[in-house]
């Protein structure tokens, strides 16, 4: 077999319709254009709306978004603890430190060894981090988020969402 013995599949190549081949034909006459106007006449390019601006360039390209409910900490790492010499340690000591910026929310990761019972007050702990901290006889208190529950009302009855 050669390339020139290749066929497509029976019923898979149709030929086109053959338009504008005089009155006594299905596409004779104006082929299908309907009668007069731009489109009957000549070319019109894809998205062209008559010299108006195009939606395509009327909508603004902005590139991503900013999530207004991102929440970002600021990690502390178990070796930092250890090696800040705090007994306890809460968003407030660290940032007396220097360690963290003001007001952030704290992670405690799990990088390091903590070798030491301290207490730890933070907004979040990765899983590693809460089980060194537990096996190193620390004790952890979770702070709650500074906003409280940022969920969308539940949907239900109108009378129960004012």
């Amino acid at each position: 077999m050669k390339v020139h013995d290749l066929k497509g599949a029976p019923g898979s190549r149709t030929q086109p319709r053959r338009v504008g081949r005089g009155i006594a034909g299905k596409g004779g006459k104006t082929a299908g254009r309907g009668t007069k106007g731009q489109r009957a006449r000549g070319k019109v390019p894809v998205g062209f709306e008559g010299g108006q601006m195009p939606l395509q360039r009327r909508i603004p390209k902005l590139r991503g978004f900013n999530n207004p409910f991102r929440v970002s900490y600021q990690p502390v790492n178990l070796d930092v603890i250890e090696a800040s010499g705090l007994d306890e340690v809460t968003p407030e000591t660290l940032y007396a430190s220097g360690l963290v910026s003001k007001g952030a929310l704290v992670k405690v990761l799990a990088r390091g060894e903590l070798t030491r019972p301290v207490t730890v007050r933070a907004h979040a702990y990765s899983e590693a981090a809460r089980a060194a901290l537990e096996a190193a006889g620390a004790t952890i208190e979770v702070l709650p988020k500074p906003w409280g529950d940022r969920r969308p009302p539940a949907r239900g009855n109108a009378l129960t969402n004012r």
